[in-house]
């Protein structure tokens, strides 16, 4: 028969051994709800084609203000505010009745200044003929060959005056320097201008310029595919207008600036674009896309990355699902991800997302992914 005092001490380990099992259960509850399952991502290398945007400054082929050289009245107006012009097309006339009495009365100085020539010149052959025959003085004839020359400048003097008259009549008449579509036309018919006063602008939008910034680095990479004749260096570029639309026509780099801006790091290059319908206009903005071709290229989600200092890092996941915080070196970087110079590799697997939830050291359970949702570049 089993003793009370033994009963008693078998009920006591039971219970004891009951709750040292509970609590080992609960700790590995614990421990499996503390491991996070995490998307996990294996990095591949792959042949891809990115294109980098930079901003884009639009403007005409050429635009011209066009300004009254002369003060007076705006008398008429012949076209209309983005009215398309021909070369040589009149636009505006001033009033012009004050240039033609200047024009009367230069010409009339001129005939004036022709007449007192004329006696001058006679002048000179009769004192000539009289200072032969010893009548008159060789002095007298220095006087009336001065007296000739003066006349003559005079005629001079008057034939400027008759020019610069003729001149501002011709000022009075403004017409278009090139084929172009005319602007804003600020004044209006009987206005009073003065000499520099605003008229209109007009553009030629035959063709645009796009001037757009390379940073010195791509720049660099720039000018070494384009001195190595490489596809990527041929000028070619991609325009992308405000409204998101890829504008249809090709354009090529046409000129790289010869300083590189020093507050800023960078360079100016212009792409020239046809403009056959006229689309784009002068002062216009848009992204230029210039595309590059990379081999084996081993790219990252952007949402993989985060900064320390200036230094980019990941988590690299190992063969025991262990945290490992890695730094790596951007070769660039896009809007949605980097593409890695150094410090990683393909195959490598990384943390690809909730890195603010992760530490280094920490065990997680992966949810291994087929491949970055990466959007490419449009």
């Amino acid at each position: 028969m089993i003793s009370v005092k033994y009963l008693y001490s078998w009920i006591a380990a039971a219970v004891i051994l009951s709750v040292a099992a509970g609590c080992s259960s609960n700790k590995q509850n614990a421990q499996a709800q503390d491991t996070l399952e995490l998307p996990v991502l294996t990095i591949k290398a792959k042949d891809t084609t990115l294109q980098t945007a930079y901003v884009a400054d639009i403007q005409a082929l050429k635009n011209v203000e066009l300004r009254s050289r002369l003060r007076g009245f705006l008398e008429k107006i012949y076209v209309d505010e983005g009215m398309p012009v021909r070369k040589g097309q009149v636009l505006f006339k001033l009033n012009d009745e004050e240039y033609r009495v200047s024009l009367a009365r230069a010409k009339a100085a001129l005939s004036n200044a022709e007449a007192d020539a004329v006696a001058s010149r006679l002048e000179v052959d009769r004192v000539k003929m009289l200072v032969n025959k010893k009548v008159l003085a060789a002095t007298e004839l220095e006087v009336a060959q001065s007296k000739l020359k003066a006349d003559q400048a005079t005629i001079d003097e008057a034939r400027t005056n008759v020019q610069s008259a003729q001149n501002h009549i011709a000022y009075t008449v403004i017409r278009a320097p090139f084929d172009g579509i005319i602007d804003r036309i600020p004044l209006k018919g009987g206005s009073l201008i003065d000499e520099g006063t605003l008229l209109t602008s007009i553009s030629d939008l035959s063709s645009i310029y796009a001037y757009f910034s390379f940073p010195e680095n791509e720049y660099l990479k720039y000018q070494r595919s384009l001195n190595s004749g490489e596809e990527q260096g041929d000028g070619k570029v991609k325009l992308k207008l405000s409204d998101g639309s890829i504008y249809t026509h090709i354009g090529q780099i046409e000129t790289i600036e010869g300083e590189i801006e020093q507050t800023t790091g960078s360079i100016a290059l212009r792409a020239k674009f046809p403009n056959p319908h006229k689309l784009l206009r002068h002062g216009a903005s848009g992204k230029i896309y210039i595309t590059t071709e990379m081999d084996n290229a081993v790219m990252i989600p952007q949402k993989s990355v985060f900064e320390v200092q200036d230094k980019s890092y990941v988590y690299k996941v190992d063969n025991n699902n262990k945290l490992h915080m890695t730094s790596f070196t951007p070769l660039t970087r896009f809007s949605q991800f980097y593409v890695v110079k150094d410090g990683l590799k393909a195959g490598d697997k990384i943390l690809f997302e909730g890195a603010q939830n992760a530490r280094d050291g920490m065990v997680i359970k992966p949810n291994m992914m087929k491949e970055a949702p990466m959007l490419a570049v449009k």
